[in-house]
């Protein structure tokens, strides 16, 4: 059972309204043009934008899901790809919960730079961080130049979670999402990270569901 900490509160329509137990931030990185605001924009909004600008800086977006039939809210912070940009973006590294790592399938210099991105993430994150490697655009199959089996081997090789994606078709895309926080909420369980330390990017929100299924950290039921 995960830990869960309850926030008293008489006004009950405010609980129904924000109804989540945690808050996980999640920042996506790659280079520019591998698909990440897509993928956040057909997760959230089930919508995929063939034609999207790029991105400036960072892009907010946010979703709630359930784990455990326990309703997480993710906080998504697209960031910008271009080298002229990471000095914006390396802020947004701090104090959070899980990068998403996207290369595109189709372009080999993508998954070339992806030591770069990792070296970037051990300097300026987390060290906690779950870190997950994506890459997109496996539906492209006559352009595809890097293989599964290389985006296999760089994930073992580095310890991270890899699944391949398309935004276009959205397959794989709500998967990436699940398997990342559910990989959370079992290093939660583990006592990795504490959800009272809010250097770990997991914010303790309003619990949604019944009440026996979360453990109050502070003691007791959320009735008493």
């Amino acid at each position: 059972m995960l830990p869960y900490l309850h926030k008293n509160s008489q006004k009950s329509k405010h609980l129904k309204r924000k109804s989540y137990a945690y808050i996980f931030k999640y920042i996506l990185i790659g280079d520019t043009g591998v698909g990440k605001s897509c993928l956040q924009l057909q997760f959230t909004d089930h919508h995929f934008q063939p034609f999207h600008d790029v991105t400036i800086g960072v892009e907010f977006g946010t979703r709630t899901i359930n784990i455990e039939k326990i309703p997480i809210k993710l906080q998504l912070w697209d960031t910008a790809g271009q080298e002229n940009f990471r000095s914006i973006t390396r802020s947004y590294y701090r104090d959070t919960t899980c990068a998403l790592l996207v290369y595109d399938v189709t372009r080999r210099e993508t998954f070339d730079h992806l030591d770069n991105w990792l070296k970037q993430i051990l300097e300026d994150g987390n060290e906690k961080m779950v870190v997950m490697l994506i890459g997109n655009k496996c539906d492209l199959i006559d352009n595809r130049v890097v293989t599964t089996e290389e985006g296999e081997q760089f994930a073992r090789a580095n310890g991270l979670i890899f699944m391949e994606t398309s935004a276009k078709t959205a397959k794989n895309v709500e998967e990436i999402f699940v398997k990342s926080a559910s990989t959370i909420c079992n290093k939660i369980k583990d006592g990795v990270f504490d959800v009272k330390n809010d250097n770990c990017g997991i914010r303790v929100g309003y619990g949604g569901g019944r009440c026996d299924e979360f453990l109050d950290l502070g003691g007791g039921c959320c009735k008493t």
